[in-house]
Formats: C-alpha cells, structure tokens, sequence
C-alpha cells in the first residue's frame, strides 16, 4: 500500500475524523456563546441600575466614577456584539434548506433591517442574480460584505458597487468600494477568526465578518478572490461558487 493510499483509508473505529472533530467544536461554541450571551445581557444593565441608583441617592456622577461606568458600557456591549458574531458564525450552514434565492431579495431585507448611512449609495449589477444555498447564509454573506465596506471605509461618503454574473463554470457574487483598501500583505490574514487591522478602541467590531464570508464560500465549495478595485482605490472582492455542483 502506498502512502496516498493509507492516506485515504477510513478513520480508524474509536478516532474522530476532523470534520467530525470541527462540527463537535462547533457545536461548543453555540452552546456556550448562547449560555454566556444570558448572562451578558444582564450584566449590560448592570451599568445603568448603578448610575440609576447613585443619581436617586444624590451622589454625582463624574470624574473616574463617570468614566468607569463609560467604559463599563463599552467593554460589556464589546462582549455582546463578539457572542453575537460568534453565533452567526456558528450557525452558518445549520438550520435552513438550500434553496434557489435572488441577491436583490437579499439585498432588500438588509437594508430593510439597517439601511446605509447618510453619503453612501448603493450600486448594483445583478446579470445572473439567482443562486442555490440556504437563505440564511445568503443573508449573513451579503451582510457581512456590506457592513465590512461601511465599517472601514475612511470617509463620510462612499459608493459600494455588488454584482453578480456568470463565468462560465462559476456563478460570481463581487462586491467593490472606493474605502482605503487593504494591503496586499494582510488580504489572507483578514479571513481569519476575530481579526482585525485596526485597534478596536478605534473602530468597532469582533473581527468576523470576512471569516463569516470565508465559512460559507468554502462550505458551498467556492472560493473567494481579490480583484483590483475599478475606483483605483478600496477593497474589490469577489465570492465564485461552481454552477454546475450546487450544494446539497
């Protein structure tokens, strides 16, 4: 027997195979950032009943006590928003059907849900907009492209452009920005878990967003690739899933 071939023998019975493995791991994850997200609700409040508390009983709130609960508020909602992307990443690819749905349907819920901000519009090019995959992921991919554009873009207006179209064996889902862009250097470290290249005390935010779109490229057998940006600057990044091996 060769190598490649031991190579792709069955899991020995009694050893967990790395899917396996990784699903298990997974699975820990929604548990627990569902238990610990109970409790962070409660400590969220805790901040305001304190001040709440020392204002009836006539004590003024300033100084290092002022700033304490401030950053008290900061550090808790942190934890909030980082449980809640831990979720969404967790649930990727659970809990829904794969079925045929249209980026323009997509792209409505969301800004449905949160509309852009005031100097950003929204351009779209929608040639091929129907796609097979679980409803939920196709939400939580365009939302996370879109709100990575927003989040870091460095100026109070900008223009976020989203196509789709077919390439011959491919189905491409692209969304480009005219933001500051992302070096070369960094474009395979920002698909990773809670990564982010910029301190969060300047810009809000878990890190999650490129690897949520990561998870669900690869989960349905694609892949992602950066493009040059047509803006001459920002970031132009395109999501390509085969056309002929749907996922099942």
């Amino acid at each position: 027997m060769t190598t490649c071939e031991h190579l792709l023998d069955p899991v020995p019975s009694g050893l967990v195979s790395l899917d396996s493995a990784a699903k298990e791991f997974e699975d820990f994850i929604y548990l627990v950032s569902h238990d610990i997200r109970n409790s962070v609700r409660a400590l969220l409040e805790l901040p305001q009943w304190i001040e709440e508390d020392l204002q009836i009983d006539g004590h003024q709130i300033s100084g290092s006590l002022a700033e304490n609960i401030r950053l008290m508020h900061i550090h808790t909602s942190r934890l909030d928003r980082m449980l809640i992307d831990l979720l969404v990443y967790s649930r990727i690819g659970r809990l829904q059907s794969v079925k045929e749905v249209r980026w323009e349907d997509v792209v409505d819920i969301i800004l449905d849900e949160t509309p852009l901000p005031p100097g950003f519009q929204l351009k779209l090019n929608l040639e091929e907009s129907r796609y097979q995959l679980g409803e939920t992921d196709a939400l939580t991919l365009m939302s996370s492209l879109l709100s990575n554009a927003i989040k870091h873009h460095d100026r109070s207006e900008g223009t976020i452009r989203i196509e789709s179209r077919d390439e011959k064996d491919w189905h491409v889902l692209s969304i480009c920005d005219d933001g500051p862009g992302i070096p070369e250097r960094f474009r395979s470290k920002v698909f990773e878990v809670m990564t982010t290249l910029r301190p969060r005390d300047e810009i809000e935010g878990s890190g999650m967003g490129l690897a949520n779109v990561r998870k669900i490229v690869t989960l349905y057998q694609g892949e992602c690739e950066w493009l040059p940006s047509p803006y001459g600057r920002g970031c132009h990044l395109a999501a390509r899933f085969p056309r002929s091996k749907p996922f099942k």
